[in-house]
């Protein structure tokens, strides 16, 4: 077993890390990619130490130096692997601003990746070998005369020979970080050097990472905010290995995470809510056996509501496994606050609260017995490292004592500095200020000289110390003055049938004559078809659970095969396109509808 890596000097740029590891750590393992070619494989591993990285680093950045100025974009559409961590890494070190993205291959994401590329106008984009042919056709057009494209695995080693990096700038923009375009059309969110070196830091420390060896385990995209600072960011400024996956080879296979996690002590990984459902569910008794899971140090919930029944089915599932519970770390975040804000601590049990519905929707967190069926059960989010957040009310900018719901707002080095050319969205996103607040020596002071904060967009409460996130502010569903929270009502709806699919089914309203009409779109299991099912009987269990739970009369149930309901490049149901694709009667052909 490695020891543990010495603490590094405080760098300024992620580059500038790599270069020290490999000064000081050259042969130590830096990343690993694990391949799984074939079905049921067990995976091909792939490392580069940190003298093998840094080299591929130096070669592809001083190619990319040779190709375009100081300060242009390049797109980073290479395959989950080490070459794509090589060509972001590169992409910093050259002075360029990296933009990670995702091949062409990707399904259902063709369109975005063209509004991204349109948007961001890179001078350049890094493929690798394999796919720089589909690159080049996907971006054949106009403006693609003038790019210059490059496959990181073909640059030679002694390209870098006698290159040296630019002086790193901390206050310069590092990369674009695009939003995941769940609630709105995706946008280039500008994350300086700075930003990313203290987010990661944030993290080390919020999980215990800075203090004991770690291993960082991770199949989530990297052009993904979660995947790319804790699968790359985090390990680079710490100087510990990261073990890589493919999003897909998870998908397929789930077990195939858990078999990394288990074959790497303390090992550090990251899920959305639904993967650890999903684990708890496919994953067989037969893959169990031999999986030992007690040498997990923290697991990280994040990127979509946490629900704390799931993370109780995802332990009882793997009790005899070995795994502690104390490991699942509720966490929350954000792009534009580079990714982390707030996460509960490894060995701490999960804090849990049971909060009565019709308070929380009039914007109060009142205690409620857990088996009151209108009680609305959250995780707490537990506390911020190194950035302070405070509750705000969204309309008079007052600030919110603790039990009051109102948006997330958030303070701290790892903000970054606004979305790329839509300058009158980032003073509204990222220059909040509160009603009457001086300015503070521990904040940014805007033109006014207020302490500027960032307006999250989401909802949220202080509840017993911990952050308890509650929903999204643009998605709330207003009913005759009432709140209801989207992902409330979907968690009713996906308990009241078991032929609906889990996480797989949007809540939403929509304006109508006689007031807000609230819909439902869900899929079905993909178990079984319509056509074995008794549609009218499943829509009369939906309506009547969320009437009894909700007060709520749903104006239509839509079933809907599996893969109709859209998704972010994230992974996340994307209600607002639900919505759009709902209203522009999309969903007419492709569902039941009662």
């Amino acid at each position: 077993m490695e020891s543990r890596p010495p603490l590094a000097p405080a760098f300024r740029s992620l580059p500038e890390y790599v270069r020290h590891w490999a000064q000081t750590t050259p042969d130590r393992r830096a990343f690993t990619f694990v391949d799984h070619p074939a079905p049921h494989s067990r995976g091909v591993h792939r490392t580069l130490t940190w003298r093998r990285l840094d080299l591929r680093v130096r070669a592809l950045a001083a190619r990319l130096a040779e190709e375009v100025e100081p300060g242009a974009r390049v797109a980073v559409l290479c395959p989950q692997g080490t070459e794509y961590v090589t060509a972001f890494l590169a992409a910093l070190a050259a002075g360029l601003v990296a933009v990670p993205l995702y091949p062409p291959g990707l399904p259902g994401h063709g369109d975005r990746l063209s509004a991204v590329l349109a948007d961001a106008r890179p001078a350049a984009v890094v493929a690798t070998g394999h796919g720089l042919h589909e690159v080049r056709e996907f971006c054949a057009g106009g403006a693609a005369r003038s790019l210059r494209f490059l496959a990181a695995d073909l640059v030679p080693d002694a390209a870098g020979d006698g290159w040296r990096p630019l002086g790193p700038d901390d206050t310069a923009v590092a990369y674009l970080q695009y939003t995941s375009g769940s609630t709105r059309t995706p946008a280039g969110v500008e994350i300086t050097h700075g930003n990313v070196v203290a987010n990661a830091r944030q993290a080390l420390a919020a999980y215990g990472a800075d203090a004991h060896p770690v291993t960082c385990v991770g199949w989530l995209p990297l052009y993904h905010d979660m995947g790319l600072v804790l699968s790359v960011a985090a390990p680079v400024v710490r100087g510990v290995p990261s073990v890589l996956m493919d999003p897909g080879a998870f998908l397929q296979e789930p077990v195939r995470w858990l078999r990394l996690l288990a074959a790497h002590p303390r090992a550090v990984s990251a899920a959305p809510n639904f993967a650890y459902d999903y684990c708890a569910s496919a994953v067989t008794e037969a893959q169990k056996v031999g999986l030992r899971l007690d040498g997990v140090a923290a697991l990280i919930n994040g990127s979509e509501p946490v629900r704390p029944g799931t993370a109780d089915r995802f332990h009882a599932a793997f009790a005899a496994q070995g795994l502690v519970p104390e490991t699942h770390c509720p966490s929350y975040g954000l792009a534009e606050a580079t990714v982390f804000v707030s996460a509960a601590r490894p060995g701490e049990p999960l804090r849990r609260f049971a909060l009565d519905r019709d308070a929380l929707a009039a914007g109060k967190a009142l205690p409620a017995r857990p088996d009151d069926p209108r009680a609305v059960l959250l995780a707490g989010c537990g506390t911020p490292a190194g950035q302070r957040v405070r509750i705000a009310d969204p309309l008079t900018r007052a600030a919110l004592a603790e039990g009051e719901v109102g948006e997330i707002w958030v303070q701290g080095p790892n903000v970054g500095r606004g979305y790329r050319n839509q300058d009158r969205q980032t003073r509204h996103v990222f220059g909040a200020t509160f009603a009457g607040d001086a300015a503070g020596t521990d904040g940014t002071s805007g033109p006014g000289g207020a302490v500027e904060w960032l307006r999250t967009g989401d909802l949220g409460v202080v509840h017993d110390g911990q952050l308890v996130v509650t929903g999204r502010l643009k998605d709330l569903i207003v009913v005759d003055g009432r709140n209801h929270y989207p992902q409330d009502v979907e968690a009713t709806v996906q308990d009241a049938h078991p032929a609906v699919r889990r996480d797989r089914l949007a809540a939403f309203g929509t304006p109508g004559a006689a007031g807000e009409r609230v819909i439902v779109v869900a899929e079905h299991v993909r178990t079984t078809t319509p056509a074995r099912l008794d549609v009218p009987a499943l829509v009369r269990a939906v309506r009547a659970a969320v009437s009894a739970r909700h007060g709520l009369r749903l104006t239509d149930v839509v079933l809907v095969p599996p893969g109709t309901v859209p998704r972010t490049s994230s992974g996340k149901v994307s209600r607002a396109l639900t919505r759009e694709r709902y209203l522009a009667g999309a969903y007419a052909a492709a569902g039941d509808s009662a």
